[in-house]
């Protein structure tokens, strides 16, 4: 790390497109400062509250398909929770060249759930097993592409980022609506008018506070809409305290707790397909974030980020952890609180590796209902897509096709929102990549930036320069593709 980085244009703020502004001497960057300690435990209790639904609900859907029983899948739950709490730390503190050093969540990857179900359905814990060892190894091959991955950063102008950024906002809410409406397709109360009104007033909660705190209370209001929303969810019979009753005071991951990793093919082959989707949308994110938080990520960060993510990846199945990857919801906290300091999501990594050694602690969060985070989460999601709407308006889209560019990624990425039966004939190995419209889009972006704006162009041609007196140097990230 640079004793002296600068700070670069900040999206969240809406500077001018490819304003700078020079770190004053002596004054360390807000990505490396560390707030007061109860400012730090509060701020990092916010990330693990906006991401601990997503990190349990991998364990919660793969335990039970693989034939476990709920004791075993309560086991898989914390087990998830220790090690996105280490991957998250190697993130945000790293060492060697390991980790972005920036204010990056990492948990269980989604993405791996439907492949894993289809390796270990009803094999109990030989499945696991063999699951595990199809991690291992896809995070061991990432981890040696990670050097080359990243340099895919010079693919990403503007025009690129703006648009993945917002696919990922836009592709998170329909997780916040499933959540507004109870999480559970199959329960009897799903979509009810009590869970969606729960939704709407934890909605409206988080705004209000929003704009009537100030400070540091501003800061954590969804932390602070959530509270108050588990409050209010009480007397509307919507707060599960079982969990609460049965969890143990203390435990640990044993290692290999399921056995020792089986190595077969067709699983490994599987899992590696799911390693490179999630270091496509690990690199989006870190780009995301990077403008963000005013430091863009470059091709050293992004090696970083991505060893971070897959050295996480495969150590996780040494202590009965799932695939790792980053958490674009927290991103879209990043953005909406301003709190910029990698140590306070370090301090949420901190907190997930206690809830993974004291199940009870664990259980209290989980009194949250899924209706109230589904309210907060609209906000955090959306924050994320407003941040990629501002990308895209420095991305000169009035220039060449970049219009044309937007307009067909986006439309592409939407795909497996708008329609998630789109691809049901294509073969089941495809649905890994096409089931993600971050991915998807990502790529159609990709390769219409360098067929519109690289490929027959001629060297002087600047598709997305600034124009006008005031223009400023191009954004960093709009690096000129070799043709």
């Amino acid at each position: 790390m640079a004793a002296t980085p600068r700070f670069r244009k900040n999206a969240v703020e809406g500077k001018a497109a490819g304003a700078r502004a020079v770190q004053e001497p002596g004054r360390k960057h807000p990505v490396d400062e560390k707030l007061p300690p109860l400012r730090m435990f509060t701020s990092g209790l916010q990330h693990v509250a906006a991401m601990y639904a997503g990190v349990v609900a991998p364990p919660m859907i793969v335990g039970p398909a693989v034939g476990l029983s709920a004791k075993e899948t309560a086991f898989l739950m914390g087990a998830s929770l220790f090690t996105a709490g280490i991957a998250t730390l190697l993130q945000t503190l790293g060492f060697w060249r390991i980790g972005a050093r920036l204010p990056f969540v990492n948990g269980v990857s989604f993405a791996g759930v439907t492949p894993m179900i289809a390796i270990g359905k009803d094999r109990g814990h030989d499945g696991i097993a063999v699951i595990f060892g199809a991690i291992v190894v896809a995070g061991l091959l990432g981890f040696v592409l990670a050097p080359y991955f990243c340099k895919l950063v010079r693919f990403f102008p503007p025009v690129v980022t703006g648009t993945v950024i917002t696919l990922i906002g836009v592709s998170l809410l329909p997780v916040a609506f499933n959540w507004s409406q109870g999480g559970n397709a199959g329960a009897d109360d799903y979509g009810s008018m009590t869970n969606i009104t729960m939704a709407a007033v934890t909605l409206v909660i988080v705004l209000a506070l929003r704009k009537l705190l100030r400070g540091f209370l501003q800061q954590i209001a969804i932390l602070l809409g959530l509270v108050v929303g588990t409050l209010i969810a009480i007397p509307a019979g919507i707060t599960d305290f079982g969990a609460l009753g049965d969890a143990g005071l203390i435990g640990f991951p044993t290692p290999f707790h399921f056995g020792a990793p089986r190595f077969e093919i067709a699983a490994i082959v599987s899992m590696c397909i799911v390693m490179l989707v999630c270091m496509t949308e690990s690199t989006a994110d870190m780009l995301a974030l990077g403008k963000i938080v005013g430091r863009p990520a470059d091709e050293r960060t992004i090696e970083g980020g991505l060893r971070a993510d897959t050295l996480g990846s495969a150590v996780s199945p040494l202590f009965n952890g799932f695939m790792c990857s980053a958490f674009a919801q927290n991103i879209g906290l990043v953005a909406m609180t301003k709190v910029r300091s990698r140590f306070v999501v370090a301090a949420g990594g901190v907190i997930l590796v206690l809830l993974g050694l004291v199940p009870v602690a664990a259980s209290v969060i989980a009194l949250v209902p899924l209706p109230v985070l589904g309210g907060a989460g609209i906000v955090l999601f959306g924050s994320v897509a407003a941040s990629g709407i501002q990308t895209l308006a420095t991305a000169a889209l009035e220039k060449g096709e970049n219009a044309l560019i937007v307009a067909a990624a986006v439309g592409v990425g939407l795909v497996p929102i708008a329609a998630p039966d789109f691809y049901h004939a294509f073969p089941e190995d495809m649905l890994v990549v096409l089931d993600s419209g971050i991915s998807t889009g990502c790529v159609v972006a990709i390769v219409l930036n360098l067929a519109f704006n690289h490929w027959g162009r001629e060297p002087d041609a600047e598709p997305e320069a600034e124009v006008g007196a005031d223009a400023q140097p191009k954004d960093p990230m709009a690096v000129p593709v070799a043709h």
